[in-house]
């Protein structure tokens, strides 16, 4: 059954909560995905609830089954949703996994809450992060923005763009919220930020992901940073992948 918790401003954000173990772990799925589709059906909830972890899954606003505003400003502040589920949920301190913008918002949450993250898994956020920084994301965030809004979707020139819209067009998924969401202000941090990250990090993305690039730069920002590279997987296609979860159990258990 889908359990809701309400964030500051009244937007109800679904979550599940799957297993019983000792150990909390809350996952944060990346743009126009959902806990569903980016954790469930890739096998993480079997994965992690395996190795003994309770698992708490939720969609960020704009996303599955939460409350889906076409304001972009209502998408300013998704790492309180984050707190607002651990609340709900009634999670004093948990492992935290994000993949994606997912990754973006958890590190949020670590720098501005650090006292409830045991540790970070961020997945598919690589070396863009800090090498192109927050003006890079505006340009991109806005790219995809106009190709969700296009009239017509055969007209988007840049492949990066048609991709997203592709991807925001699959059925139950609401194209003028996810523009929305991009149309927020970037959340990129500047290294100096990063630095004072104090928990365990993991970074991990696929050898061929173009749009995030490799893992070791963003992890070398963190002071107790690790970076894990998953061969011949792509932005798509790592998430699922087995080394992905093999790394992420051994982190967790380190």
């Amino acid at each position: 059954m889908t359990n809701f918790a309400t964030a500051a401003d009244g937007i109800r954000l679904a979550y599940d909560i799957v297993g019983d173990g000792p150990k909390d772990i809350v996952l944060i799925h990346g743009f126009a995905s959902s806990r569903a589709q980016n954790w469930r059906d890739t096998g993480w909830y079997d994965t992690l609830t395996g190795a003994g972890f309770a698992v708490t899954a939720m969609d960020v606003r704009g996303h599955g089954e939460s409350d889906k505003p076409h304001d972009p400003a209502a998408y300013r502040d998704l790492a309180g949703d984050v707190l607002a589920v651990m609340d709900d949920a009634d999670i004093g301190v948990a492992h935290v996994m994000g993949y994606s913008m997912g990754g973006m918002i958890a590190i949020h949450v670590l720098l501005n809450h650090p006292e409830r993250v045991a540790s970070l898994v961020i997945g598919g956020v690589g070396e863009s992060y800090v090498k192109r920084g927050r003006d890079a994301d505006v340009v991109r965030r806005s790219m995809i923005a106009d190709a969700l809004l296009a009239p017509d979707p055969a007209k988007i020139a840049d492949p990066t763009g048609r991709g997203f819209r592709a991807f925001v067009d699959q059925p139950g998924k609401d194209r003028l919220a996810l523009a929305a969401c991009m149309q927020a202000p970037s959340s990129v941090l500047p290294r100096e930020a990063l630095a004072k990250a104090q928990r365990p990090v993991l970074v991990v993305c696929g050898e061929k992901d173009e749009l995030t690039g490799a893992p070791d730069g963003l992890a070398s920002a963190f002071p107790n940073g690790r970076a894990v590279t998953v061969p011949k997987r792509d932005h798509m296609t790592a998430v699922g992948d087995r080394i992905y979860k093999d790394a992420v159990l051994e982190f967790l258990g380190s």
